[in-house]
């Protein structure tokens, strides 16, 4: 059964509340053909690899400067979705013309972001009608730079040692390592919704967002408390929240859905140092893992952050990109040449591929 948008792997009340309750400085702004969308100043150099951004931020005069970095952007996707959701009407051609049209001069950059590429997540017909949307972007002017790494996992284990057996000797021991802490911790399943969301328990979770928030190293959105509650105090969705406790103390939560035959991982909040001495990253894979295989459940959609952990837990990775076009010819000539500068992700997916092809 085919969902209303292409790459829509969330239920619609997750964007509804982003919509209402938009990150700080975002604007929201859809499209013509209900593509959810935003306008915000943009750095640049969010997507750089560590060593160009070093490099353009150590120039002379940088502070004074970098303004011109983070220009007014016209983004269609949201940052709640691991995918853009491209509608099934119109055609992709039509689809790509309306936007650049419409709006290729409202700002001095359109994106697109998070587009899907040859995804195991998506059909065969869906995956071809993204490259026609893609190949008439590029016929539009857009620029297409590759995205981040998407991680997940089928569920198709019998139980944990199985699943553990087909990962490498080394992270199965510091695996298994971690996850001795879980003796000393309390896991409590509450849907979103459930009258036990007491208003301390809600504020402990934006707590703890924040600590998450605080210690990333890509600030683009910085969501609200008041998106936050919306989401944990809505009625009736599909939103589970595992809540981690040691010595009755909330240490941790993670908010996923369960969404077709897939449970999607969206948000967490860690109390650190805590989380990180009981291993609670790893401790709440494999809960989740566990809890999705004993529902019959297909996939573990993971999120983009933190690749290397992830496929060190034994995720999968697929690649999203993004479509980019600014409104000045010469800038579109000038980001073909720089797009390889915005491959951190693919670089370190082929280097990892090639050390392990190495060992083998």
């Amino acid at each position: 059964m085919h969902t209303p948008f292409i790459g829509q792997l969330e239920p619609p009340s997750l964007v509804r509340h982003w919509q209402c309750h938009p990150p700080e400085g975002f604007i929201v702004a859809s499209s013509p053909h209900d593509v959810p969308g935003f306008l915000t100043r943009f750095d640049m150099l969010t997507t750089a690899e560590h060593g160009v951004r070093d490099k353009v931020q150590s120039l002379p005069g940088y502070r004074w400067w970098r303004r011109w970095l983070s220009p007014r952007t016209r983004f269609f996707g949201s940052t709640v979705t691991e995918y853009t959701w491209l509608p099934r009407t119109p055609e992709p051609e039509r689809l790509a013309a309306d936007l650049a049209r419409e709006h290729g001069r409202e700002c001095p950059l359109l994106i697109i972001k998070d587009i899907p590429q040859a995804s195991p997540l998506l059909d065969q017909a869906d995956n071809a009608r993204v490259e026609r949307f893609v190949a008439a972007c590029r016929a539009n002017g857009f620029v297409a730079l590759e995205g981040q790494a998407l991680a997940w996992v089928p569920i198709d284990f019998e139980d944990e040692d199985d699943y553990l057996s087909r990962l490498s000797r080394g992270a199965r021991r510091d695996i298994r390592r971690k996850l001795r802490t879980r003796a000393v911790l309390q896991v409590r399943a509450l849907p979103t919704g459930d009258p036990s969301w007491t208003p301390a328990l809600l504020q402990r979770c934006v707590e703890l967002y924040e600590n998450v928030y605080a210690q990333s190293e890509v600030h683009f959105d910085h969501l609200s408390a008041a998106f936050l509650r919306a989401l944990l105090t809505e009625a009736g969705g599909d939103g589970m929240v595992f809540i981690y406790m040691h010595d009755s103390e909330v240490i941790g939560w993670n908010l996923c859905y369960v969404h077709e035959q897939d449970l999607v991982d969206k948000y967490v909040g860690f109390d650190y140092p805590k989380a990180r001495e009981l291993n609670l990253y790893a401790v709440s894979w494999m809960h989740n893992l566990a809890w999705a295989r004993q529902r019959g459940l297909k996939r573990y959609i993971a999120g983009w952050t933190d690749p290397e952990v992830k496929t060190h837990l034994g995720a999968r990775i697929t690649f999203t990109r993004h479509l980019v076009r600014p409104r000045h010819v010469l800038l579109r000539q000038a980001l073909r040449r720089l797009a390889p500068y915005f491959e951190s992700d693919r670089r370190w997916y082929e280097e990892q591929q090639a050390h392990a092809t190495d060992r083998s």
